[in-house]
């Protein structure tokens, strides 16, 4: 099994490569800090030598760096069985208040990412009538809330993407899976005082994507909604 996550290093990106590799995954990975990368490869290559593990450093807001990551990992694995399209940022602000150019760098990275990576990807799949490509989106993907700003726009654009995607490969044997967390740890929530139960592990998310991955062919799971237990904040 041969499985692509974008943003790999941490975070919920990071959970998701740790819960594929635990059943046996190859992986590909692809992060913009070089150094988070080489220490992800030195960890799970110690851990294992059956699986391989391909890194490349790699800015997801880039058309031209994700086709030259799409097509060394295409090199290294000659069959594609999951895309996981996680790479994002967050910016907070409101709409006439955040910074100019706010928008066009959540939109390259949030939603253009997974759109010229499926692209790239996609096709291989068709081929064999086989994959699944889950898309990281967000409770944000579903609520505008206050001070969310772009960052909305660009995750409501993304379940988009995902909604076409589960249309169009229907008819391939291509399963598509959008994911919506609420608030996960991760470094974008480092430094807030809040009870450690009062936001999600990235590692249910996690658990949650193997589950959905793990079913017969003839089934899909459309959209995975995870909150906090006490709700949003």
């Amino acid at each position: 099994m041969n499985v692509i996550v974008t943003g790999g290093t941490k975070g919920i990106g990071r959970a998701i490569a740790e819960a594929f590799f635990q059943i046996g995954a190859n992986l590909a990975i692809c992060s913009r800090n070089q150094a988070d990368l080489e220490a992800l490869k030195k960890d799970f290559d110690q851990r294992r030598e059956d699986q391989s593990v391909f890194i490349m450093q790699c800015d997801m807001s880039s058309k031209s760096d994700i086709i030259s990551f799409a097509k060394e990992v295409l090199n290294q694995f000659s069959d594609i069985d999951v895309l996981i399209n996680n790479a994002g940022v967050f910016i907070p602000g409101a709409i006439c208040d955040e910074e100019e150019g706010a928008l066009d760098l959540m939109i390259n990275t949030n939603l253009y990412s997974a759109y010229h990576l499926s692209r790239a990807i996609v096709p291989n799949m068709k081929t064999r009538r086989t994959g699944h490509i889950f898309n990281i989106c967000s409770i944000a993907s579903k609520i505008a809330y206050p001070n969310g700003g772009s960052y909305s726009i660009s995750k409501f654009a993304l379940l988009g993407l995902n909604n076409v995607l589960r249309e169009e490969l229907k008819p391939h044997g291509v399963k598509v899976t959008a994911v919506l967390p609420g608030a996960t740890w991760s470094n974008s929530w480092a430094g807030v005082e809040l009870p450690r139960d009062r936001l999600m592990e990235a590692a249910d998310i996690a658990d949650s994507i193997i589950c959905a991955y793990q079913m017969k062919p003839s089934a899909v799971v459309e959209e995975i909604i995870i909150r906090p237990q006490l709700g949003d904040l």
